[in-house]
């Protein structure tokens, strides 16, 4: 009987490190290897909105590392009219979850993800590491529901933005944001 307790233990410690050698020799998966997109976990500490997807793209594949966080805020846009201005770009599309410290670079500009419609605004982030940022910040809506989408990165405004509306167009995301906008 004194000896289960010992060979309970052995198989435990075998079977840990027998998995702990395969993970460190599994081959990255390929997506992984090319620097393309990859979901992380949502950064961001809980707000009044439920927490959306968050996503890297390598320096490789998005020139430069570029991070895009998207999520859906039901029944929170102007019913009648949308996203129509770039202040609401500025009140709502969650630059503020990444710094408080944001300024518009220029004009946004009138964008569509999907069948929602919206703006698209770039941004100088002053981060609390003093490093310098780009951002972009999208809002688009449907009826009362809005889709927001923060992209950042080290790069410029417009490679930022290609790699962000590049990513959203994406048929994986297209039926998330669908589905999202649906509540499901």
């Amino acid at each position: 009987m004194r000896r289960w307790p010992l060979i309970v233990s052995a198989i435990v410690a075998l079977g840990a490190l027998s998995g702990a050698a395969a993970y460190q020799h599994v081959a990255p998966r390929q997506d992984e290897e090319k620097g393309e997109w990859q979901e992380i976990a949502w950064p961001f500490a809980r707000d009044g909105w439920p927490a959306g997807k968050a996503f890297r793209c390598g320096a490789a594949a998005c020139g430069g590392e570029v991070e895009v966080y998207v999520r859906p805020k039901m029944g929170f846009c102007n019913c009648d009219r949308g996203v129509a201005d770039d202040d609401e770009v500025d009140r709502v599309a969650d630059l503020d979850l990444l710094s408080e410290h944001f300024a518009p670079l220029a004009p946004g500009d009138v964008v569509r993800v999907g069948d929602l419609a919206g703006r698209i605004r770039a941004y100088d982030l002053k981060m609390s590491s003093g490093v310098p940022h780009t951002a972009i910040g999208v809002a688009v809506s449907r009826g009362c529901d809005l889709l927001v989408a923060v992209a950042h990165g080290k790069g410029d405004a417009p490679e930022l933005r290609r790699a962000a509306l590049a990513f959203l167009a994406r048929s994986e995301m297209t039926r998330w944001v669908m589905a999202a906008m649906e509540g499901r």
